[in-house]
């Protein structure tokens, strides 16, 4: 029988963690010769928290950045050109997409647009 004992300490209840306080814990998790396992042990934490927090962080939820919103769907007009003295229409704009917010902004790109950057944009302009 033995007569040591060993008192493990743990924080009851629920924690609170600043941003700053996470993020520090993330680069010990995840910087430089960090470890998950050591930053658990460290800060007394679960590593579910970390993965969570890593999660966010890379999302920008974690400092409050909220991701683009990209439309699901979008109406599309195909219009028959205009033709005014009967002469077949001059194609001035090959390989261009005209589009038109329902704000009322008119954009026309080019067909080789990047498709990211153009969904930026428009998330921007449809505010």
């Amino acid at each position: 029988m033995s007569t040591r004992i060993e008192v493990v300490g743990r924080v009851s209840g629920r924690r609170r963690w600043t941003v700053e306080q996470k993020l520090a814990i993330l680069r010990d998790a995840f910087g430089p010769g960090g470890s998950v396992r050591a930053a658990c042990e460290q800060h007394e934490i679960g590593s579910g928290s970390i993965y969570t927090w890593r999660r966010q962080a890379m999302s920008g939820e974690l400092v409050g950045v909220s991701p683009l919103s990209v439309p699901a769907f979008s109406e599309v007009e195909v219009a028959d050109p205009v033709v005014s003295d009967g002469a077949p229409p001059v194609p001035s704009h090959c390989g261009h997409i005209r589009i038109e917010l329902p704000t009322g902004v008119r954009l026309t790109v080019d067909a080789m647009v990047d498709g990211k950057a153009l969904a930026r944009v428009i998330s921007v302009l449809s505010l």
